[in-house]
């Protein structure tokens, strides 16, 4: 068997399997009890400052001035 069949037969079989595994692994860790809190913050980054542009943060001012 050359190498090209063998790495080609390698991917079609394991490492779909591996990385199938590994999105699972990611769901599930995303949405595991308890990580409500972690990813509420995130979440409402899109519906932020719907109405008027987001302030402007003094301490990005204060450093580009220094």
């Amino acid at each position: 068997m050359d190498t090209y069949n063998m790495l080609a037969a390698f991917a079609d079989r394991w490492l779909l399997l591996l990385l199938s595994g590994f999105f699972l692994a990611v769901v599930i860790w995303v949405f595991r009890p308890g990580s409500t809190k972690t990813y509420e913050n995130p979440a409402g980054i899109p519906f932020r400052n719907e109405d008027k542009p987001a302030p402007v943060n003094d301490t990005a001012d204060n450093a580009k001035e220094t």
